[in-house]
């Protein structure tokens, strides 16, 4: 099988590469991505030299080059996002961009080529705030930040593919991420590691925010699933079912690395902060798929992780890493 795997030098998809690599042997990865600020080859340095992985620099908006690595793909599976809440408020128009446009780019090329699967990477983000319950696949989508209108946006135009040209389109939504190699701007990378160097903890408002936490690895076990047992046309939430506060998560930083409480600091709200997220993932556990890593399991795993490699985050943080890639390979 022959994977076109988009933005997968971020989190989620470095990740899910691994996954695969692990998984499979009879496999061929093309990992196609524009390494901006989230993009980081270390995640995948341990892989370069698998004859199955090759990577490829560029953007998903290139239509001459996305047309000529669709004609090489079987399953195409698109990570590639501009994806933090706060940066969309300041820069909205490259969420559009990536988000909506590339995303047209790429079923373009599955449209006239032809491809076994294409599956979207949405959230749970589309979805909007609720204060109670959790919504089905069939909610109405009630996005509040650019960074989850344009999420929504590319989630509609791919199920419009699906309908209009017959494209076989899956679409995920999933709920918080955790784990290894996660940009050190989201709250529990930021957290551990200002933990660690024994910096303050900024917590929105007053941390009554909630979210479903989802270890890294069982998201990619649930897009392997549904590749393989999904239904074209179908929308597919996926959850951890592990409903936190940000000032529970924060309180869990803190016990597990022997940190004092002073460390955390309540700071203004962001605009257009989304209470809770919660998403009914009956569907997709009705066809068999269960989450297999506990959250205590799966923070002490992340904790752990960032512990033992102080290396490759304090390069991301001090901007060492940023600078270095920008140099080689020309970013902007």
């Amino acid at each position: 099988m022959r994977y076109l795997v988009t933005g997968g030098a971020g989190f989620i998809g470095s990740n899910y590469i691994h996954y695969l690599l692990e998984k499979y042997q009879d496999i061929k990865i093309i990992n196609l991505d524009k390494l901006t600020y989230a993009g980081n080859l270390e995640n995948l340095k341990d892989v370069e030299n698998d004859s199955r992985y090759k990577f490829v620099k560029g953007d998903i908006g290139d239509v001459k080059l996305v047309d000529a690595l669709v004609q090489q793909t079987d399953v195409l599976v698109n990570f590639a996002a501009e994806s933090h809440v706060d940066r969309s408020i300041g820069t909205p128009d490259a969420f559009i961009k990536t988000d909506i446009f590339g995303t047209f780019v790429l079923l373009e090329a599955c449209r006239k080529h032809g491809i076994q699967k294409f599956v979207q990477i949405s959230t749970d983000e589309v979805y909007g705030s609720t204060l109670k319950g959790a919504f089905r696949e069939d909610s109405p989508l009630m996005p509040s930040s650019p960074y989850s209108a344009s999420k929504a946006g590319a989630d509609r135009l791919a199920y419009s593919y699906h309908v209009t040209y017959n494209l076989p389109v899956i679409i995920t939504r999933c709920s918080n991420n955790y784990g290894p190699n996660q940009y050190p701007e989201k709250l529990i990378p930021l957290f551990v590691t200002n933990a660690l160097e024994g910096k303050n903890l900024p917590i929105y408002g007053a941390g009554k925010n909630v979210r479903d936490w989802i270890y890294v690895l069982d998201h990619c076990d649930a897009v392997d699933f549904v590749i393989h047992h999904g239904k074209d046309g179908e929308v597919y939430n996926i959850g951890g079912g592990n409903e936190r506060t940000n000032l529970e998560i924060t309180d869990i930083i803190l016990k597990e690395l022997d940190q004092p409480e002073t460390l955390k600091v309540f700071v203004k709200d962001r605009p257009g902060h989304d209470l809770r997220y919660a998403v009914d993932c009956t569907k997709l556990k009705q066809m068999g798929w269960q989450p297999q890593y506990e959250f205590e399991k799966g923070m002490k795993l992340t904790i752990d992780w960032y512990t033992a490699n102080q290396d490759w985050w304090k390069k991301i943080k001090s901007g060492e890493y940023l600078n270095y890639y920008r140099q080689q390979y020309q970013i902007s």
